[in-house]
């Protein structure tokens, strides 16, 4: 996954948690224990990372060609925005700063963009430290923001970004959005029909006894099998996914869900099995984008099979591979290597989760 891994490095345990149901984003069904939801406001923020952001991780961030396509139809449509216009300064800070690739979850704690935008506002006035509010909620979501944008200079980026999501949003992304839910409206509708009449009773079991019981099942426009989740105590996570594009191609939120789910017990495999120099090496950013492939699929083998051959199908097609006519278990195992230490550790943690109450 190179540097950007599939949970964000802080969680603050504060009130700014992801809301069930937005006025941008509306939730299938308040009663599902994982709602199927959009929104428009995290597809806004992760967009603006897209635009910004060179995507050469072996299984994408984002769509491929994703940004190609925006600018693309930016340019028909006649759209220049401050998001354009600021796009060489903006995207320099990466360079400068690589850890700022993170903040892509910092729009999952908050429920709506004029929240982020005000939270900004705060943040900025305050030069990023929580003590000069008085306000319990403001200092959270101050911590929170300090904690990805931690100097001046990465304050100044947050507050030239979100000035530019503005404008992007208000021009073109808005209009772009709405028209991407009526397209994709079938896909949304096959995909929660089958979650809540087959899957998500197949999940259970594992999500429960991963402190992942419940939470909002995010469709997102820019994604691709790098998810996103944010894990915040048993009822507060998040997991977005890729939206699929037809009814035909619905499950492919699925892969990535099962993908996302099996995120921590890839990542305690590899702690767990890999050497000092190892760490120093390098190669455990390669273990764990792999791991979590391969750990998806583990998962499905046991919980819903009838998936597996498609989950492998859709990561080969997600890292550029072809793949084979038949059985693609072995192109999948070659694209995706681990060391048998980490693979039998994931093996027989999904087992002992699966074997619990």
């Amino acid at each position: 996954m190179g540097t950007l891994g599939c949970v964000p490095p802080v969680s603050t345990g504060s009130g700014s948690t992801p809301s069930t149901a937005t006025s941008q984003g509306e939730a299938a069904r308040t009663d599902q224990e994982w709602a199927v939801t959009t929104r428009e406001y995290l597809d806004l923020w992760l967009h603006g990372f897209a635009m910004l952001t060179s995507d050469t991780a072996r299984v994408p961030y984002f769509q491929r060609g994703y940004r190609q396509r925006m600018i693309d139809l930016k340019r028909q449509r006649g759209v220049v925005t401050n998001l354009d216009a600021n796009r060489e300064q903006l995207s320099a800070r990466f360079t400068s700063n690589p850890g700022l690739v993170n903040a892509q979850f910092v729009a999952m704690y908050f429920p709506s963009f004029e929240e982020i935008v005000n939270a900004t506002g705060y943040f900025v006035q305050a030069q990023g430290d929580p003590r000069r509010s008085n306000d319990p909620t403001v200092q959270a979501e101050i911590a929170l923001l300090a904690a990805h944008f931690p100097t001046p200079a990465d304050r100044d980026w947050l507050r030239l970004y979100v000035q530019g999501l503005q404008d992007e949003n208000s021009r073109f992304y808005h209009a772009y959005w709405t028209a991407e839910q009526q397209t994709r409206a079938g896909a949304r509708s096959e995909f929660e029909s089958r979650w809540r009449s087959q899957y998500a009773t197949k999940f259970r079991r594992f999500l429960n006894n991963t402190q992942q019981s419940a939470g909002e099942l995010i469709l997102s426009l820019p994604l691709d099998g790098e998810g996103r989740t944010i894990s915040d105590g048993k009822r507060a996570n998040a997991i977005a996914v890729a939206f699929p594009q037809t009814s035909a191609t619905a499950l492919d939120a699925l892969y990535v869900f099962a993908h996302e789910a099996v995120n921590k017990v890839a990542e305690t495999a590899i702690a767990d099995n890999v050497t000092p120099a190892e760490q120093r090496s390098g190669v455990v950013s390669r273990y764990n984008a792999n791991g979590s492939v391969r750990g998806g699929a583990m998962l499905l083998q046991r919980i819903a099979p009838e998936l597996v051959t498609g989950y492998m199908r859709y990561y080969l097609s997600s890292a550029n591979l072809q793949a084979p006519a038949g059985d693609p278990s072995a192109a999948f195992v070659a694209a995706f290597p681990l060391p048998d230490a980490i693979r039998d550790a994931m093996s027989r943690q999904i087992e002992l989760i699966l074997g619990g109450i």
